[in-house]
């Protein structure tokens, strides 16, 4: 099965061709990404409407590169993907109604992918994971650790009462001064840092339910920067230094919480899976990794180009449901709020 897949939720003008050759993982055919980081840098943080007119400036060129690189044409494809929500509901739009558009003519099958699944699947793109397995969803908007027990089938073990971890990393990296995206410049800034020169707080830590809060911590993190300043380069590296070992150790507790739960309810997980921007963490791969080996598994992290938002993942997810029956109509409409656990988001339970 050959899909294309669009990704438009956020500040990435994506698209790619994935094939799905049975239970195994998939094959990469062509992966096109434009990024936004000059459109945003400036604001510090991403414009919902700058980011809405440059996927519509970008988005014919970035698919023609996909289809050519990988290939094919319309006619070769088995159907078409698009992430559907949740995200920035002017960006999600431009991609659906392309992919919409290029099933119709081509009269093939239409997937309205649900971002937040195509991140839970990668692992199945990329290692083949069996199900059931453990996912820490970690982005700038979404903090879940889930029990992915198959296609579709997800159950919320914890969630985030406040900020998300990217979200986080990006507000500590905006009020030190640092540029955007925040993540990759706080985790470079650490590597030259103290992470012991402040004693900041490990929210949540030792908690039996796998819930985050990283509010407190940010806090924490301006309330030392402003008692110290002016900063100096050096006191920037120990602040983010910090930062990064506590968002590393509250991360691992977190997950080791979510691992007993998730044992407790369904048995023990195939894998130990990341996902998400923050996945690209190195600090915080690195203690997962130690993590599974504890649990008695193995920590399955996509390769980094496919740890943010990307067309490979949309298509895989495609590729997943069509290759089950799962295609939708034309009249799927955006959805700027989709939770992958339906009864956890009916609960109350934040994404």
């Amino acid at each position: 099965m050959l899909v294309l897949g669009i990704e438009t939720t956020c500040d990435e003008t994506a698209a790619a061709v994935v094939r799905r050759k049975g239970d195994g993982p998939g094959e990469i055919l062509s992966s096109v990404v434009r990024a936004q980081v000059e459109e945003h840098a400036a604001y510090g943080g991403v414009v919902p409407e700058i980011a809405a007119r440059a996927h519509v400036e970008a988005l014919d060129g970035v698919l023609e590169r996909a289809l050519k690189d990988a290939g094919v044409g319309l006619d070769g494809l088995d159907g078409v993907a698009a992430a559907a929500g949740p995200g920035l509901v002017g960006g999600v739009i431009v991609g659906l109604t392309a992919a919409k558009a290029l099933a119709l003519v081509a009269q093939k099958p239409f997937a309205a992918v649900n971002h937040l699944e195509a991140h839970a699947l990668t692992a199945r793109l990329t290692d083949g994971v069996a199900f059931p397995y453990l996912l820490l969803l970690a982005s700038g908007g979404h903090t879940q650790l889930l029990a992915v027990l198959g296609v579709g089938r997800y159950v919320r073990l914890g969630s985030t009462v406040d900020d998300a971890l990217g979200e986080a990393f990006d507000k500590v990296a905006k009020m030190l001064g640092l540029g955007y995206p925040g993540g990759p410049q706080v985790e470079k800034r650490a590597a030259a840092g103290d992470p012991s020169r402040f004693a900041f707080p490990r929210p949540m830590f030792g908690r039996a339910e796998p819930n985050f809060s990283l509010s407190g911590l940010k806090t924490a993190v301006r309330l030392e920067a402003e008692r110290i300043a002016p900063l100096s380069e050096t006191d920037v590296d120990d602040l983010c230094a910090g930062f990064q070992a506590a968002v590393t150790d509250v991360v691992a507790n977190r997950t080791r919480a979510a691992h007993r739960v998730f044992a407790e309810r369904f048995g023990r997980p195939n894998a130990l899976v990341a996902a998400g921007g923050v996945a690209a963490n190195g600090p915080i791969r690195r203690a997962l990794t130690r993590l599974a080996g504890e649990a008695g598994t193995r920590l399955v992290a996509p390769p980094l180009a496919l740890c943010g938002d990307n067309g490979a993942m949309i298509a895989w997810a495609g590729a997943e449901r069509l290759a089950l029956g799962l295609a939708d109509g034309l009249d799927f409409a955006p959805r700027p709020r989709w939770p992958l656990d339906m009864a956890a988001a009916a609960a109350g339970a934040k994404a």
